[in-house]
């Protein structure tokens, strides 16, 4: 599914790439980055999200993971954490990036006993920050988190490190090396521009 799904974010434009690093994307963490993948874009395409869930669902049997309830980061992660947790009949919860200043003060929303499994959706990685923010937050209210899974990461060292530091297990569907070939094969990046893009990913 890790091709498929990269196909699919591929054909609704979800990929944007900017060569001139003086138009790169800014993400959350301040990072710039030449590429982007807009995984929201997947909320208005059914048969993407329907293969995402799928995937999600392979995932999670193949790494033997069974979950109590699913957890969705806020905000993309929401959705596909809803769509999963159907799909498998499931509890959901959801976790804000920090308490509400208002109402009852909740950062997580959603009931479920403390001590159950709990599996935690985002739509990608970049540095793992928000994803590691909010499976922090679900262990501190007590729940058991058996690990993050996301559609996509852009295989980041410093993820890898970020997740290690705090023992947290994570997978995704697909990834930025998936992407490449894709849009080598499909000739939508010249060889320069994939030696540029691998350059980047690797010098972080």
């Amino acid at each position: 599914m890790s091709k498929e799904v990269a196909k699919e974010l591929l054909a609704i434009k979800a990929v944007q790439i900017k060569p001139n690093p003086d138009d790169y994307f800014t993400w959350t963490s301040g990072l710039k980055s030449p590429i982007y993948c807009d995984n929201r874009l997947t909320m208005s395409y059914p048969n993407v999200r329907q293969k995402i869930t799928k995937a999600f669902i392979d995932l999670l049997n193949r790494l033997e993971l069974k979950p109590d309830c699913i957890a969705g980061c806020a905000t993309a992660g929401i959705p596909h954490a809803a769509w999963l947790a159907s799909e498998l009949d499931l509890p959901m919860i959801y976790i804000r990036s920090s308490a509400k200043k208002h109402g009852k003060g909740n950062q997580i929303e959603g009931k479920i006993e403390k001590g159950k499994k709990v599996i935690v959706i985002e739509d990608l990685i970049s540095t793992g920050g928000s994803s590691i923010d909010a499976a922090i937050a679900a262990k501190e209210a007590g729940f058991d988190v058996i690990g993050v899974l996301a559609i996509f990461t852009y295989g980041l060292e410093q993820a890898k490190k970020n997740f290690a530091e705090k023992n947290i297990q994570y997978d995704t569907i697909t990834s930025f090396d998936y992407l490449i070939d894709l849009l080598k094969e499909k000739g939508e990046v010249e060889e320069d521009e994939v030696m540029s893009l691998l350059a980047w990913r690797n010098s972080l």
